[in-house]
């Protein structure tokens, strides 16, 4: 491979606590390297449109802090056509980019391995507060999400608490529960319920209901992935079951906003160094990700086809903490 001179940095779908860390160390490690950096901003369609922004060392300082992304993001549905991918590649040639750091999770990376079996070499940092990316056991933004939640649900409980109330908390993860469960057992909900798990409603919402209203309970938080039903619904089918209407609160895209904590930054940190060194080195379509603490390289191909269960564990364990039992079957 070539020299390395300039590579791009772009971040794509849902933006993420930590984003702007990963691009800031991206772009500082390149600079030490002797590479020049250029923006791609708004994702694999800016790529396609040309829309980029020369990055020095002091135009990505005081970035560490700050939550969602400089460089924007944006789904692209041109991106899924030849055409549209052929356009990228046109950029990159023009903006003489010697490879692309693609900052993002999943859909990013497909992006990135089309984009690769084109020529352009690629390298992926996971980036979704789903930590839904299998190949990685941590992605950026996760735990700042999962505490922006549990601020939420703690002062939600202050007024169910105050009411003696049930409160029903749906929380994001698209089709995944790692969100929903982690901030669960944080809160000590009094269920939570995951897309990984089939529900029995009796079983897991009214059974335990029931358990902790014997158990002196008045209050109760009942915790909702996304992808594992409305809060709505649930709410509805509570009100018929046990005569309590709760109240529904579904926290939406509040979870992808404010400053990234300690964790994500440091990790967006390490995994940008390592991306840009990564090229600088010329090691490429592969993408950064974690694992016992430590980060790995990963064959962009392989890491694809990599999957990431749910720990049932924890589910057992955010059973034992309310009841004493393990009521999981």
């Amino acid at each position: 491979m070539k020299k390395i001179k300039r590579i791009g940095v772009l971040t794509s779908g849902g933006d993420a606590p930590g984003m702007n860390a990963a691009v800031r160390a991206v772009v500082r490690t390149a600079i030490a390297n002797g590479i020049e950096c250029i923006g791609i901003r708004r994702g694999w369609q800016g790529l396609i449109q040309s829309d980029f922004v020369p990055l020095t060392r002091e135009s990505v300082g005081h970035l560490l802090s700050r939550g969602g992304t400089i460089l924007y993001t944006a789904r692209s549905e041109d991106f899924m056509t030849e055409k549209g991918r052929l356009k990228a590649v046109a950029t990159c040639k023009m903006l003489g980019l010697d490879g692309i750091v693609a900052i993002g999770g999943d859909g990013t990376f497909r992006g990135a391995l089309e984009l690769s079996r084109l020529g352009i070499p690629v390298v992926g940092v996971p980036a979704t507060i789903d930590n839904d990316v299998g190949c990685t056991n941590y992605t950026i933004g996760f735990d700042t999400a999962c505490n922006t939640a549990i601020e939420c649900i703690d002062k939600l409980r202050d007024t169910m608490q105050s009411h003696e109330r049930c409160s029903v908390v749906e929380v994001m993860g698209r089709n995944a529960g790692f969100l929903a469960l982690y901030v669960g057992i944080a809160v000590g909900a009094t269920a939570v319920l995951v897309p990984e798990k089939e529900l029995d409603f009796e079983r897991d919402v009214v059974e335990r209901m029931q358990e902790s209203r014997l158990a002196g309970n008045t209050h109760f938080m009942i915790v909702v992935a996304e992808g594992a039903g409305s809060a709505v619904e649930i709410s509805h089918r509570l009100e018929e079951a046990v005569g309590i209407k709760p109240r529904v609160t579904v926290l939406g895209h509040i979870q992808r906003g404010g400053a990234p904590n300690a964790r994500d930054r440091e990790t967006a940190t390490r995994m940008g160094y390592y991306a840009a060194t990564a090229l600088a080195e010329g090691r490429y379509n592969c993408i950064i990700g974690t694992k016992e603490g430590g980060i790995v390289e990963l064959p962009i191909e392989e890491a694809l086809t990599m999957k990431k269960n749910l720990q049932m564990e924890r589910y057992r364990i955010m059973e034992t903490m309310q009841f004493g039992s393990v009521l999981t079957k």
